[in-house]
């Protein structure tokens, strides 16, 4: 004898589901696009530019997978916290020297700091904070 429950069921049953998967498919398109842009776009400030905005949707993103009920404005700060926090890493050298030894930690962690990626990384999560918050609650009057 089986145990099955609807979509409904578990949304009820575990809340933030919906968000959480939501995030992860949202996560994986996320990655995917930056690891076009980085493979496979001629290096420019464009691309680089775009990288970066990329990055911060990510981080944006893997926050709400742990925390899916977390106000949008703690998901922003975290995943700011966590934007700056690598960047200002990336003056030790310690990332450079990682990725020369381990090219995918630079997917991760970058390599040499650099002030416009800080404003990118600000603006992005301004934006998509703003966006979620919206968007949850324009959600949450739907019910």
């Amino acid at each position: 004898m089986g145990f099955t429950r609807d979509a409904a069921t578990v949304s009820r049953a575990r809340p933030g589901t919906r968000r959480r998967v939501l995030a992860a498919v949202l996560l994986v398109l996320t990655i995917g696009a930056g690891l076009v842009v980085h493979a496979a776009l001629p290096d420019s400030s464009a691309t680089d530019i775009a990288g970066d905005a990329l990055y911060a949707v990510a981080a944006y993103l893997a926050v709400v997978l742990i925390a899916p009920r977390a106000p949008a404005l703690a998901v922003g700060g975290i995943a700011m916290l966590w934007c700056v926090g690598v960047e200002l890493f990336q003056l030790t050298g310690l990332p450079l020297a990682w990725g020369a030894e381990f090219p995918p930690a630079m997917l991760l962690l970058g390599t040499v700091f650099d002030t416009r990626d800080l404003v990118v990384y600000i603006a992005t999560i301004a934006v998509v904070t703003a966006l979620d918050a919206v968007v949850r609650s324009r959600t949450r009057a739907a019910r």
